[in-house]
């Protein structure tokens, strides 16, 4: 086994004593370029610590596209990006990737190419291993604790030989694609798994599931229902109701892709407000529609009581004796998963504003099964969705577990603890 000292670093420990600890100022240099005259055209973008071309992002047809770009910064193959914002924040999407492509990107990240003693795909890799372990956490200054280069700059960087770096990359490019390869068959089993759940709800809410004989209708949307059922008008059947509390100390409920949470605010994590005072009640049968955000938002029927924003739509049953709260929860769950709300919406879907306007939500026609078939439905999708969702959580464990042996083995190697022999 080979010698190690302590490198100094808190998030990297010991490494081997024949490696150095070099400030990043002597290794890397901050790319602050700007496209002032549009040499480059393609637009830049993090997506989960990797660097891609944005999409419907063209500026040799969209002027206000081209003059934005103009501002950004030119980078090009070689170049690491850091998202050096709110570093006190946890992103899903990864702080550090490398760029691959000859673009732009906004300035607001962080752009550095080394020199000749530091390969960029080992950087990544070290820089990543920093991110993991949460080191930009402490990093930063100012309200939304962000990270400069010059303070970078200061930071201690390790640095192994080139040919020791060449090994570790080579190494962790295999090991890691080979992580990657698996875990991205995972995630296929879970969209399938996802699309089975979205097709079995659809299903059982418009064609039911005693196999009755279907007749047609004039909606584009629920084309056939068995013939002892109605589409009626949500209008209807529900009512909104919006009581603002007055003052503070209930739970709050937050609609999240898992239902309605209540909020921990004692951490000042994610969106906070000033005041709760003005946010409304919630009863255990209401309903809390995010109707701002149709594609990623959601919806859920609660079963406490508390208060949420005045911005969501809450409402209710008219008629809690006629109709089954459990079964047209999944109706309006389907109208998200089936993006049925979002054919309804209106807005600008590329700045996430894709609003259900309430008159569209309020004059859309529902399936209503008579009281018994609502209940033996909302019972056989309680059942069915959550094999299908503990066959999901499973294998999103899955992917956990590998994402950790990726970091782990990603930090080991860039440390020096294990050598690639």
């Amino acid at each position: 086994m080979r010698e190690m000292k302590d490198s100094g670093i808190e998030w990297i420990g010991n490494i081997p004593a024949s490696w150095k600890s070099v400030p990043m100022r002597y290794l890397f240099r901050e790319c602050t370029t700007k496209n002032r005259l549009g040499q480059e055209k393609t637009a830049l973008k993090f997506t989960y610590g990797t660097i891609i071309p944005k999409t419907n992002f063209d500026a040799n047809t969209d002027d206000y596209v081209a003059n934005t770009i103009m501002s950004y910064t030119v980078v090009h193959p070689g170049v690491i990006m850091i998202n050096c914002l709110n570093l006190n924040y946890d992103f899903v999407s990864q702080r550090i990737g490398l760029v691959k492509d000859y673009g732009a990107i906004t300035s607001a990240y962080l752009a550095i190419e080394p020199n000749n003693q530091v390969l960029s795909a080992y950087a990544t890799y070290q820089l990543k291993s920093w991110d993991a372990a949460k080191a930009f956490h402490n990093m930063g200054t100012g309200v939304r604790k962000t990270l400069d280069f010059s303070e970078l700059g200061k930071k201690h960087f390790v640095l192994p030989t080139l040919g020791e770096q060449k090994n570790i990359v080579a190494f962790l490019d295999s090991k890691c694609s080979e992580i990657d390869a698996i875990s991205a068959d995972i995630q296929k089993e879970i969209e399938t798994l996802e699309q089975y759940k979205r097709s079995l709800v659809f299903e059982a809410i418009s064609k039911g599931i005693n196999g009755e004989k279907a007749a047609n209708t004039s909606s584009d949307i629920w084309k056939e229902i068995p013939q002892s059922w109605k589409l009626v008008d949500i209008k209807y059947l529900f009512e909104i109701v919006k009581r603002i509390a007055g003052r503070e100390g209930y739970n709050i409920l937050s609609v999240t892709q898992k239902g309605l949470k209540v909020k921990d605010i004692s951490g000042n994590q994610g969106q906070i407000a000033e005041n709760y005072s003005g946010y409304q009640f919630v009863f255990p049968s209401d309903y809390v529609m995010n109707h701002m955000d149709l594609l990623t938002g959601w919806i859920d029927c609660s079963d406490q009581f508390g208060v949420t924003s005045p911005d969501y739509r809450v409402f209710r049953l008219r008629d809690k004796t006629q109709n089954d709260t459990e079964y047209y929860k999944y109706v309006m769950q389907c109208c998200y998963m089936c993006r049925i709300f979002y054919s309804l919406g209106q807005g600008v879907s590329t700045l996430g504003r894709w609003r259900l306007q309430t008159s569209a939500f309020m004059n859309f026609k529902v399936p209503v099964p008579p009281l018994h078939e609502q209940k033996e439905i909302a019972r056989y999708l309680n059942d069915k969705c959550k094999e299908i969702e503990l066959s999901i959580e499973q294998k999103r464990k899955q992917l956990e577990l590998l994402s950790a042996y990726k970091k782990s083995l990603i930090y080991e190697y860039v440390t020096g603890k294990k050598e690639v022999i």
